[in-house]
Formats: C-alpha cells, structure tokens, sequence
C-alpha cells in the first residue's frame, strides 16, 4: 500500500494504491467491497472504526479518509468469477462519502461490474448516489440500501454529523423508486426511546417494500461516545439504557418481537439483524 497524504479542513485524506478490493465477507454477499478506509460521515456509533487497528491510523474516527485511487483497476476481467455472486458495497465505509463526488472511485468500480452482472447491494446514508442512477439501472439485480434511523434533524446532526439530511434521504428513496430500482430502508441502528422506527415506517413505506432492522450495539469503541450523548442531551435515559444494557436485560428480545408482529400485519417484508 502506498499513499500521498492531504490535508483538507480537519480531513487527513490520503491517496492510496492497494494490492486488491474485493474481499470475502458474511454479510449477506459473496465479497464486500470498500472504496474507502475510514468515512467522512462521522457517525458517533459506527462500528466500522475498529478497523483502526488494522490499518495503523491514529486520528479519531471520522477525521481521516484513504482513497483507494487504483481500485476500478482491480475488478476481474473475467465475467465467470461473479457468475450467480453477490457483491456488498460499504461494510466498513460509505461507499458515496462526500469525497466520492470528486474522486467517483465507487462509480468507475460500478462501470466495470456491468459487464460482469454480479448482485449488487449498496448501503449508503448519501444521496449522493443519485449521480450514478444511470448506472444503476444497467443491472439487473441491484438494490439501494438507505440507512435511516431517525426522523429529528437536530438529533441526526449529533449522531451523524456529516451525513446527508433526513429530508434528502427520504427524497433518495423516492427518487430511487421513480426510477424503478430496488430500494430497502435500513433502520440501524435502533437507540431506545430515540428511534421510533414505526414513524420510519410510515414516512418511506410508499417508497419501498422492504426494511431492515438493526439494534444499537454497543461495542467498547463507542459506549463512551453514547453516553457522553445521551448526558449531554437525554439525561433521563441514562440509567435506562445502563438497565437495557445489562446482562439479563430482555428488551431487545421484545423490540424483535414487536417488530415482526407490526411487519406482519402490515404485510412488509423485514429482516432483523439484531445482536445480542
């Protein structure tokens, strides 16, 4: 791996050259694909930050961006390796971070897939994405992932600072569906008494035919930053979300319940990808 390093504001962004792209991955697809290490976005929850320890960065989370310039180079020619294969954009990073505007290492990836037609899942919080619908629109099995937890800008602005408007992303999803490609709303990850994840629902459901749901989970590397929120802004949930965190604490057991009985009966078709 190689790299030029540029600061730009607070952004430690580095233009890099990296031996491959694609990797194997379990979540739900064949092989993930990251154009990114690190994300603009900034969220204060992202999971994704423990990849620091495998990449030897030491700014804080959202602070830097490594631009993998020689991806697109790397996808196979050979259009047998992605026969009846599925592909993930965006297990580790978001694949239209605001630097993807100028740099468009996420869109010349997608160019070389075409010809290649593997499943394409995107999962993404960035309207950005509407640059490239028509690229979208050359495959056949392609599905826009639009991960929205909450509906209260001001709430968003804390928790996912860089990330693109509620109203742009509702506006996403419409767009999207307008122009006939497949979309899911991904409510990840759930905060207890901050997500109403039933508003979610009701905001998007003519958009969309299908949700996913995510718990907050509260790994070591974020549990400060949650609760340094929650003091600074929901005080009285404090002690509750300590309870709910605890280790006999059945309350995700009942959210995954309430969630299948309410998709049920509104005929929606849900998966729950709930961790314990």
């Amino acid at each position: 791996m190689t790299s030029d390093v540029i600061i730009f504001y607070n952004m430690k962004i580095r233009e890099i050259k990296v031996k491959s792209i694609l990797t194997k991955t379990k979540l739900g697809a064949d092989f993930a694909i990251n154009p990114y290490v690190g994300c603009a976005h900034a969220c204060i929850y992202c999971y994704a930050r423990f990849i620091k320890k495998f990449t030897g960065h030491k700014e804080p989370w959202g602070s830097f961006i490594d631009i993998k310039m020689n991806a697109p180079d790397l996808i196979p020619k050979n259009k047998n390796k992605f026969k009846n294969k599925s592909i993930l954009f965006g297990s580790v990073t978001d694949p239209y971070n605001p630097f993807e505007k100028k740099y468009k290492i996420t869109r010349k990836i997608l160019e070389k897939l075409i010809s290649l037609q593997p499943r394409i899942d995107i999962i993404t919080k960035s309207n950005l994405v509407l640059r490239d619908i028509d690229l979208l629109k050359k495959f056949k099995n392609l599905t826009v992932v639009v991960s929205l937890s909450f509906l209260d800008e001001k709430i968003k602005k804390q928790l996912e600072p860089l990330a693109s408007s509620i109203k742009k992303r509702i506006k996403l999803i419409k767009k999207l569906h307008e122009n006939k490609i497949k979309t899911v709303v991904f409510i990840s990850p759930i905060f207890p008494e901050i997500t109403d994840w039933k508003k979610v629902v009701a905001k998007t459901k003519i958009f969309t035919k299908e949700y996913w749901f995510e718990n907050l989970n509260l790994y070591f590397t974020i549990r400060n930053n949650i609760f340094d929120f929650l003091k600074r802004n929901c005080p009285n949930l404090v002690e509750e979300y300590q309870e709910i965190y605890s280790d006999k604490n059945d309350y995700w057991l009942n959210e995954k319940r309430k969630i299948k009985k309410f998709c049920n009966k509104k005929n929606i078709n849900c998966k729950i990808y709930f961790h314990h």
